[in-house]
């Protein structure tokens, strides 16, 4: 049976019930937006306290270098995400709007078109990392011996980059069916395990980095087994029926749809790659800086990812939803919902900065215990808190957007804020006497900048008119 009442979906309505109060929203919205939501909210937070968890064990281990080291390798395990999530936001759309048109056969095949799309692109991504560690990593890595992590933790992680990439289509493809719940089980519980396997690759069987490695390998393949059961069967004991089926006996790819994930995900692809490619850059210019600024920075980063986590549920509803509405040609509910969720979208961000802003220094001590590298990882986290909330309005701009096809925006946004923005900023701080101060304004610029430009592209009403070329008649027009 699938519970209702948490805590997630505690705040997601009490933050509802405000705004419902203010005459900003309706409360019956309210509550199918956050039913869609908590649970991939709830995944998220168990995913980014895995990474989490995974830094603050490393550094326990074996210290602030290992540390050093996970934070040069993330960006290219990131890289996986951002191809396959990129894919993914277009399979999103696609797949909510043929589930509001109840056009199951083109929905089955543009899953199984994603998936093929996906394993194209991770598969000699996965090669790279594994045959060329060492070079890659030293990159953008300072410090011979956390290079040396770096190298042993993406050589072994590549392993994992096709099913974790699969994995995002088979999420977002039941997302996109109004079910968020089946996918939080299995990725929660892949974190879970993920969580476990790490706690004795590390700390019983002395595996160190390659142990952190080697759980997440784990984990992604046994969820990747999950989602493939599931879809083929059309449900999971314990879990319950999927709302998608694919069968197995039927074609698996279209060219046609290639091309229309091309169209609505190459944006969304080249939005991924333009934050995570900067931070190749970055982390070259923290570097610059010495260990304890880039340990900083890397608790930084990972404290604001746990923090987004609203945004796994908040802008995926909301891609659903409207996406679902545009299928049935109803341009003006699917305006209600994309104004529905950004609010409550903004206003949970605006809670859970405040919340947490105050207690920085506390969670800076659940990474560090030098006291004089304390306060530079408190200020770090503060800042972390202050810039998320313009996540939320990106979020909330970007899910319609998504769900329309109009998806250049999000990646023009995303070269604007890091390029134009975030990485000069940031040098400032080498060529100039700004230091720190520098890498403080780099974190809101990144994340401020983005948000206006998605923002003014949601309150144009353009992305109306961009789904008009997507929707599943015009499909079958063509």
């Amino acid at each position: 049976m699938r519970p209702t009442l948490n805590p997630v979906r505690g705040v997601l309505l009490f933050v509802g019930a405000l705004l419902a109060r203010a005459g900003l929203v309706e409360r019956e919205r309210i509550r199918r937006a956050t039913d869609l939501s908590w649970p991939r909210i709830v995944t998220g937070l168990a995913r980014m306290s895995k990474s989490t968890v995974d830094v603050a064990m490393v550094g326990l281990a074996l210290g602030p270098t290992a540390i050093a080291g996970v934070g040069f390798a993330a960006p290219f395990w990131e890289l996986v995400f951002a191809l396959g999530g990129g894919v993914a936001g277009g399979t999103i759309g696609m797949v909510s709007q043929r589930y509001g048109a109840d056009a199951d056969e083109e929905l089955a095949l543009t899953v199984t078109t994603s998936a093929a799309v996906v394993l194209a692109l991770t598969v000699p991504l996965a090669a790279a990392y594994w045959l060329l560690p060492g070079p890659l990593v030293d990159l953008v890595g300072t410090g011979a011996g956390a290079v040396d992590y770096g190298t042993r933790y993406l050589r072994v992680v590549a392993l994992g980059a096709p099913f974790a990439g699969l994995n995002l289509i088979a999420s977002r493809t039941l997302v996109g069916a109004d079910d968020a719940w089946s996918p939080m089980v299995l990725r929660a519980g892949g974190a879970v395990v993920n969580i476990a396997l790490n706690a004795v690759f590390i700390f019983v069987l002395g595996m160190g980095v390659v142990g952190a490695a080697l759980g997440t390998v784990v984990a992604n393949v046994l969820v990747s087994t999950g989602f493939a059961v599931g879809l083929a069967r059309g449900g999971l004991p314990g879990i319950g029926r999927f709302p998608v089926r694919i069968p197995i006996s039927r074609p698996f790819f279209d060219g046609e749809l290639v091309r229309d994930l091309a169209t609505t995900g190459s944006p969304l692809v080249g939005a991924n790659l333009a934050r995570t490619g900067a931070q190749f850059p970055r982390l070259f210019i923290v570097g610059l800086f010495g260990p304890a600024v880039v340990s900083a920075y890397v608790v930084a980063l990972r404290v604001r990812a746990l923090l987004d986590t609203p945004n796994w549920g908040l802008s995926l509803a909301s891609s659903s939803l409207v996406g679902q509405a545009l299928g049935e040609d109803d341009e003006g509910e699917a305006t209600v919902w994309a104004q529905t969720v950004l609010r409550l979208s903004v206003g949970v961000y605006l809670v859970v900065a405040a919340a947490l802003l105050p207690f920085s220094r506390l969670v800076a001590r659940l990474f560090v215990s030098d006291p004089a590298v304390l306060p530079l990882v408190t200020v770090f986290v503060a800042v972390a808190c202050a810039s998320v909330v313009f996540r939320g309005v990106d979020g909330g701009s970007t899910g319609p957007l998504r769900a329309s096809g109009d998806t250049r925006w999000p990646l023009y946004s995303q070269l604007a804020g890091m390029y134009l923005f975030a990485l000069p900023v940031a040098y400032l701080g080498v060529v100039t006497p700004l230091g720190e101060l520098a890498l403080y304004a780099s974190l809101v610029v990144e994340t401020a900048v983005p948000a206006a430009v998605t923002y003014y592209r949601f309150r144009s009403g353009t992305w109306r008119i961009v789904s008009r070329s997507y929707r599943p008649d015009a499909a079958l027009d063509d």
